[in-house]
């Protein structure tokens, strides 16, 4: 007869084992459920531990941000919980648009910076004509120049002059976007967050952050949105944070995102003030910022081909030619990528004691279309204006709309953006509380749309036979640690071993293979990184070079087969370059075979309607990335 372990024996022996942290579990059982030393016949009764992913997008804007309402977006919050929770809704182009299937989640991350304006301008609000610029902004759009208003506001966005300067005006509209999430909350089904966009962008560097509450209305009504009219610089956000969990008795959490249009600040060597980074800044920038958004619309973050010169999956959806308001220069790409931020992390960890850049990894989408779509063949784009069918679909510009001093031209226009990402969490349920505490423990992963399923952990006694045991996650997580943990204390002899499992988007493509991603810190100082195949399909073979050869190409036109790759790859490894006294972090991609892009699927629905530049990307490997796991000595 088998005899049922506790919840409180599991997690002692997890913690013995040096698995997760006591506070990064949420496991235990109400205390009235246990029952000591009587056989349960139920094996299952206190399993606390995330059985499922869910999958959502932690970064949606809707009419209520002044750049999607004043450019064309009629669509407001809910509109977008509609749509994400799989319902039909017409898109601001007139088209109707429904998700294959419905999202687990959504955080409406509206722009903090005049929250609702456009739609006060739409239904002609009252408090707002009672200002001179209410009157004056609302009459250019009555006047048919929308394009007028919208230059009219982002004239006094860039001086960080609040046109409004209006709290009473500010709340009526926060409170509107707080209602809309509470009414669309369903505990166990659908979470609604709430959340906002904090839009730092000094000299038109991107510092965005998206800024998620942990609970309900009633506690975030308590405070307005911390906006860019009240401070570009990141650590005056944290304290904003900090003081709204005290008035509010909430839990709240930030994620940075597009640090590939920082032009070198999002990852940088200083502060904003310009003071070298010690360890204070260190600790609050990881205690409010534990996730980081690496994939979304407008590129890919993950790395750069020139900083990962030997990795031939680097160069994915690259945009380096500059920020929303000035060309880049080379020296600054290797502070805005996540693998080189990740890597320059243990080197601080060694210096300050703590790690300024030890964060996990989602994909969002940034969407300002209120459609939370990343499917390459359901495409809306990233603004109303670029919408299927459009006229600016291709060639909208997203950066290089301001010219450079120097004439350099930095634009990067809407034909090279990513149909990108989803934010999937392990959790133990699909509510507010549930997804928020996954994501400050980083068991959390990013796609760039797909939702293939991928599990990892890591531990110092895993053996190759043990991804292929029916309790695969009862292991790992009572010997191991899971994507977002950490190792310890590495045991005399030993290395890392890795755990991993992938299975395929159940409605999208065969996967290629599965790598390990490692960075550590050497003895002189410097960090170093290598990325190693641990599992592929079919019957192929590492070459001369140690390389697995391409998995092949069934693509054509807008049709691919599943005829090549694998539905499910498990994967075992063994770090063989282990030394216990070096700092290190290992994380998991995933590529699938290659597929189309969206612009593949636009030629093959237009035909010679659309006429797409030379070098549009027809087709690509969708990957996942997941959060590391940190070896410290």
């Amino acid at each position: 007869m088998r005899h049922h372990r506790t919840a409180a024996v599991v997690i002692a022996l997890q913690l013995a084992a040096g698995g997760l942290q006591a506070q990064q579990l949420d496991m235990a059982p109400e205390r009235g459920d246990v029952t000591l030393g009587r056989e349960e016949y139920s094996p299952y009764l206190h399993e606390g531990y995330p059985q499922r992913v869910f999958w959502g997008d932690t970064h949606l804007h809707t009419a209520y941000s002044t750049d999607a309402g004043m450019i064309g977006n009629v669509l407001g919050p809910e509109e977008a919980y509609r749509f994400a929770r799989g319902e039909t809704v017409v898109a601001s182009g007139g088209q109707r648009a429904r998700l294959q299937r419905p999202l687990d989640f959504l955080v409406v991350a509206d722009h903090a910076e005049n929250l609702g304006l456009a739609s006060m301008i739409a239904e002609s609000n009252p408090e707002l004509l009672r200002t001179e610029f209410g009157k004056k902004i609302h009459g250019l759009v009555q006047d048919g120049d929308p394009w007028g208003a919208y230059a009219l506001w982002g004239d006094y966005m860039s001086r960080r002059e609040d046109p409004l300067d209006d709290d009473a005006l500010t709340r009526s509209i926060w409170e509107r976007i707080t209602a809309y999430a509470e009414e669309f909350n369903q505990p166990g089904v659908f979470t609604a967050f709430i959340g906002f966009e904090w839009t730092s962008s000094p000299g038109g560097n991107n510092l965005h952050r998206n800024v998620i509450f942990r609970g309900d209305k009633d506690r975030a009504d308590r405070v307005l949105p911390f906006s860019n009219y009240d401070s570009t610089d990141p650590e005056d956000l944290w304290r904003w944070m900090a003081q709204a969990e005290e008035t509010t008795g909430d839990r709240l959490l930030a994620l940075a995102h597009n640090g590939n249009l920082s032009n070198g600040l999002m990852f940088d060597d200083a502060t904003m003030s310009g003071q070298p980074l010690d360890r204070s800044y260190a600790e609050r920038r990881m205690r409010w910022e534990p996730i980081y958004e690496v994939t979304q619309m407008k590129g890919d973050g993950e790395t750069h081909p020139s900083l990962s010169p030997n990795d031939e999956f680097a160069d994915y959806g690259t945009w380096d030619r500059g920020s929303f308001g000035a060309a880049k220069d080379p020296g600054m790409i290797d502070r805005e990528y996540a693998r080189e931020a990740l890597k320059r992390g243990l080197a601080y960890e060694a210096q300050l004691g703590a790690n300024p850049f030890k964060f996990g990894m989602v994909g969002s989408t940034d969407s300002h279309t209120s459609l939370a779509t990343t499917q390459e063949d359901n495409y809306f784009g990233k603004a109303t204006p670029a919408e299927p069918g459009a006229e600016g679909r291709y060639e909208e510009k997203i950066t290089g709309v301001i010219e450079a001093p120097d004439g350099r031209d930095f634009s990067i226009r809407h034909y090279q953006t990513l149909a990108s990402g989803l934010a999937a969490v392990w959790a133990t349920e699909n509510t507010r509380e549930g997804l928020f505490d996954a994501m400050r423990r980083k068991e959390v992963y990013a796609t760039t749309g797909t939702r293939m399923t991928v599990r990892v952990f890591a531990g110092w006694d895993f053996t190759a036979d043990e991804v292929q045991r029916p309790d695969f996650a009862r292991t790992g997580y009572t010997r191991g640690v899971p994507m977002g943990g950490e190792l310890a204390s590495a045991p005399a002899g030993a290395s890392p071993t890795l755990v991993v499992r992938a299975l395929r988007d159940p409605d999208g493509a065969n996967l290629d293979r599965i790598q390990v991603v490692k960075g550590w810190l050497t003895d002189d100082g410097s960090t170093r990184e290598k990325v190693y195949d641990i599992a592929w399909s079919g019957e192929r073979s590492p070459g001369a070079d140690g390389r697995i050869p391409p998995v092949g190409n069934t693509v054509r036109g807008a049709r691919y087969t599943n005829t090549i790759g694998e539905a499910l790859l498990m994967g075992f490894w063994r770090d063989p370059d282990f030394d216990p006294s070096e700092r290190a972090f290992y994380y998991v991609r995933v590529l699938e075979i290659p597929t189309p892009t969206w612009l593949a699927y636009d030629r093959a629905y237009f035909g010679d309607r659309i006429e797409l530049p030379e070098d549009a990307v027809l087709v690509h490997q969708e990957r996942a990335y997941t959060s590391p796991i940190w070896y410290t000595p």
